[in-house]
């Protein structure tokens, strides 16, 4: 049990980290703004309070909110990883196929589109954006790319 346990939790971090490394990427070669964790993190120290906010900006902030942000982000990475192996199987660790990683990592959208972005006064799914078709096309290709990591991680530690 305790090994199924550490590989999906190493699933989850191997597939968070891909994540973060294609939004390096998107950085370095088209500007894509980075993810701000700090605002994440303010958004999870209010929680006890509020989950919705109109501009999360605008709400006190929290001396170690980047750090929150960050822990947060890699809780969620990992929480996936168990919630993978424990709908594909145990059998799915010894022979990883793609689908249901990707999809997991398409549901996964929905918790950004419909809990955070709201949360964090963008609407759902970045609707209060100026430019929510692509910040949805964006997550997307994120999520795409967590799922890959995923499956690239399951492949690695089999």
């Amino acid at each position: 049990m305790f090994d199924i346990l550490w590989r999906s939790v190493v699933i989850g971090i191997g597939a968070t980290v891909l994540m973060d490394v294609w939004a390096i990427f998107l950085n370095a070669a088209f500007a894509q703004p980075r993810s701000n964790w700090g605002l994440v993190g303010r958004w999870v120290w209010h929680l006890r309070n509020k989950i919705f906010h109109e501009d999360i900006g605008e709400a006190t902030p929290y001396a170690h909110e980047t750090a929150l942000g960050w822990a947060f982000h890699y809780l969620v990475g990992i929480v996936y990883g168990i919630i993978l192996v424990a709908l594909a199987g145990t059998a799915w660790l010894a022979a990883p196929t793609f689908l249901p990683a990707f999809i997991l990592g398409m549901v996964t959208v929905g918790a950004g589109w419909f809990l955070l972005a709201p949360g964090m006064g963008a609407g759902w799914a970045a609707s209060k954006r100026p430019n929510p078709m692509q910040i949805r096309a964006l997550n997307l290709i994120s999520h795409t790319v967590f799922a890959l990591g995923l499956f690239g991680t399951a492949l690695l530690i089999r």
